[in-house]
């Protein structure tokens, strides 16, 4: 069965940055005006009772998931959030069917997660992996760990179907960079470049005022990536309108969109 969804990855910088909240409509205008049917999105605040994705997903008149934790781990301090989380989080127009938070390769920081999820697309299953990558230079090891463990998880078996199988998220690594190496090879397609994205989008800008100057590696570079494999042998996908999406009113990144048919 054909089918179509357009998907978008998003990096939210948290509550990091001065007047957090007066991003939040930023975001949600956003994400109306892009109009995705799947949203992964990265540094997203949980609470014990709430999340940045729930209350996007409630505005925006869809479905949510949240995992946790992620990077980068939240600040400590008596003024800094106490009691909200650093999290993954899905939005999605389709009801979501399952999450779970799958631990992710860690020896120098805290474990983290990625956030695996299915959703009832209309064509049947649509499985999304959601991540943000280590990027610290001193963790390398675990940076191309986990590019490796995302690899393995979007070409589960178990994840075969009539839908794709998506991965998106920040994954703190440059096309061409040998971090992201595993994942052309495990069979997955950058979409960006596959829907004729512009190669020299960025999506992590030195031109933001709290930009992370020291982060040379990452900056000026489109370091955001969506990813899809067929969902079976004989399935054929088809990426188009690719989108850089967002401004500095929103977040320290931007988004990027892309079109996915098969």
């Amino acid at each position: 069965m054909s089918g179509r969804a357009r998907i978008l990855t998003w990096n939210l910088w948290w509550r990091f940055g001065p007047d957090w909240e007066e991003r939040q409509p930023h975001i949600r205008d956003t994400l109306r005006t892009v109009d995705p049917d799947i949203a992964a999105l990265q540094e997203v605040w949980g609470t014990d009772g709430t999340s940045q994705a729930h209350e996007l997903a409630d505005a925006l008149g869809h479905h949510a998931a949240y995992a946790q934790p992620s990077l980068p781990p939240p600040p400590t301090g008596p003024e800094e959030h106490p009691g909200v989380h650093v999290g993954l989080g899905l939005v999605s127009r389709w009801p979501i069917a399952s999450c779970d938070a799958v631990r992710m390769p860690a020896r120098y920081r805290a474990p983290t997660v990625a956030l695996r999820a299915a959703v009832e697309h209309p064509a049947g299953p649509l499985h999304v992996l959601v991540a943000c990558l280590e990027w610290e230079p001193a963790f390398q090891e675990d940076r191309y760990a986990q590019a490796r463990r995302l690899a393995g998880l979007a070409t589960d078996p178990a994840l075969d179907g009539p839908a794709p199988v998506v991965v998106a998220g920040d994954l703190n690594a440059a096309p061409g960079s040998p971090v992201l190496r595993p994942l052309p090879a495990a069979g997955l397609v950058d979409a960006w470049t596959a829907a004729g994205g512009d190669p020299d989008a960025v999506t992590l800008s030195s031109a933001h005022p709290h930009a992370p100057l020291e982060a040379k590696e990452l900056l000026d570079r489109r370091i955001d990536h969506l990813l899809a494999r067929p969902g079976h042998p004989d399935q054929h996908l088809t990426f188009s309108d690719a989108t850089l999406a967002g401004d500095f009113k929103a977040s320290d990144h931007y988004a990027i969109a892309c079109d996915l048919s098969w």
